[in-house]
Order: structure tokens, then C-alpha cells, then sequence
């Protein structure tokens, strides 16, 4: 019989409260009290969530290790949970960007976009921030593979405290970029409600803010 020691991870759990927040927002926002109609709530309203709850799992799989470090007690759960958060959050990012490619255009996003159908200025820093941001995450969740850990100076460097705060400007920047024209005019915030690039960037500064004090 195994009676060796169960190891304890809250990611099951966090990753569930993530997702029933960041879904339930979206809906509450863009469907019950917004006039985004039903029928685009498989794939404009969802992405919205999926966006959300990427960043905030990516932000706690960051933080957790710097809180620690700050001298904050953390449980064995939620220290074990990190992989798994950052693993989660890295599949609903690619997710997001493929449902964003598919939807991102001037009958959507009207605002990114010209009336000769290229993209403002704005909306290039966004997707530059993104794609950049995608680009590192992609290279650091390489660093979970098996094959590559061997190669300790691209691990070393992948998971460097300077690399993964250049990974976390680029998607503050792609959040910033998304959605700080909506953020400065509350009174046409759906149903009162603030934008989901708001709590998203604001989260995320959060965990930025951490990682410099706490990440060694």
C-alpha cells in the first residue's frame, strides 16, 4: 500500500474560481446588462472571459514565488499550484489569440481600425504588446519541457527575474493599448460596469508591482 505523503495543490480550485468569475463577468457585463446580443456568446463574450482569466492565472503563477519571498506565508497548496497555473493560463492565451484573429476586424473592433481598413496606430502598439507577450510566455513554457531542461543556460535565462518582467510590460502594454480609451469615460461603461481590459491591467499591475519587489 502507498502510504507516501499526498501533495497538496490548490489549482483545480483557483482555476475553477477564476473561470466562474471571468465567465460570469463577461456575461453579466456584455449579455444582462450590455446589449452585446446572445448569439455572439460563444465567441466574442467567452474570449472576453478566457482573456481575463488568462491574465489573472499568469499573475498568480508569477506572484506566488515573490510573496513568498516578501515574507508572506503561503500554503503548500497554493506554492505547488504554480505550474499548473501558468500552464492553464498559457493555453487559454493561445486560445484567446486564436479566437481574436478571427474576430478582429472593423465590424467588431470598429475603433482599431481606419475607415480604409488598416489599423490605427494604437491598435499596432496593442497587438505588438501582445504578440511579444505571447512570444515570451510561449519561451518560458517551454522551459517545463522535458527535453529542454538539460540546456541550463536557456533555462537559467528563460526563467531570469529580467526576462519574465519583460514578458509582463509587453502584456501590460498590449492591455493598455486594448482599452485605455474605454477606461477614461465611465459613463458609457456597460450597465456601470468597469471594462474587463481594467480589472485585467490592474491585476496585472498588481502582480507586476510584486515580481519587482519580491522576484530574485
Amino acid at each position: 500500500m502507498d502510504q507516501s505523503p499526498q501533495i497538496k495543490n490548490s489549482a483545480g480550485m483557483i482555476i475553477a474560481i477564476t473561470c466562474l468569475f471571468s465567465f460570469g463577468y463577461a456575461i453579466l457585463r456584455y449579455h444582462i446588462v450590455g446589449p452585446i446580443p446572445w448569439k455572439d456568446l460563444p465567441f466574442f463574450t467567452l474570449n472576453k472571459g478566457i482573456a481575463l482569466s488568462a491574465f489573472i492565472l499568469l499573475t498568480l503563477n508569477f506572484s506566488f514565488g515573490p510573496l513568498s519571498n516578501l515574507g508572506f506565508k503561503l500554503s503548500d497548496g497554493l506554492l505547488n499550484s504554480r505550474k499548473a497555473l501558468g500552464m492553464t493560463g498559457f493555453l487559454f492565451v493561445l486560445i484567446h489569440a486564436l479566437i481574436s484573429f478571427m474576430i478582429f476586424k472593423p465590424a467588431v473592433y470598429g475603433n482599431f481600425f481606419h475607415q480604409n481598413g488598416t489599423l490605427t496606430f494604437i491598435a499596432n502598439l496593442s497587438m505588438l504588446g501582445g504578440i511579444v507577450a505571447f512570444v515570451i510566455l510561449w519561451g518560458y513554457n517551454l522551459s517545463f519541457q522535458t527535453h529542454l531542461r538539460e540546456d541550463k543556460k536557456f533555462i537559467k535565462y528563460i526563467t531570469s527575474r529580467n526576462f519574465l518582467l519583460i514578458a509582463m510590460l509587453f502584456s501590460l502594454m498590449h492591455l493598455f493599448f486594448m482599452g485605455y480609451l474605454g477606461w477614461m469615460t465611465p459613463s458609457k461603461w456597460q450597465g456601470g460596469l468597469p471594462p474587463i481590459s481594467l480589472i485585467g491591467f490592474i491585476f496585472f499591475l498588481f502582480g507586476y508591482i510584486i515580481n519587482i519587489l519580491g522576484r530574485k
